[in-house]
């Protein structure tokens, strides 16, 4: 595995009406059955991992996800893309306000299959 920090984070604006701030802070680069694995403030465990053919980007979302503590939803915005959102059950207020700001809606919920 391979992380570049940067000194300095990119920062640009995203959503409706750009008033969302991102801050990218570096890159990993894994080699093939290398993971990362992010945590929440609350401990929660989000994993990656890197395979020959490409990538698991999730866990099992019926599985460890719920496990975790996240639902995991397909989301579409007004411009017909879709995304994959793992939200941490006990902040769905926030999501669903976030949804609404961006006029975005889910169309799964895939922790519940």
């Amino acid at each position: 595995m391979e992380v570049k920090c940067y000194e300095t984070p990119r920062v640009f604006s995203v959503g409706r009406e750009s008033s969302i701030v991102i801050k990218d802070c570096g890159r990993i680069i894994l080699k093939p059955d290398e993971q990362v694995t992010f945590l929440t403030e609350s401990g929660a465990e989000y994993d990656v991992v890197r395979k020959e053919w490409g990538y698991y980007a999730t866990p099992s979302a019926n599985g460890r996800l719920k496990a975790q503590g996240f639902k995991t939803a397909v989301v579409r915005n007004p411009q017909n893309r879709y995304y994959i959102l793992l939200v941490e059950e006990n902040k769905l207020q926030q999501f669903y306000a976030y949804l609404k700001a961006e006029a975005s809606e889910v169309v799964e919920w895939l922790d519940e299959q």
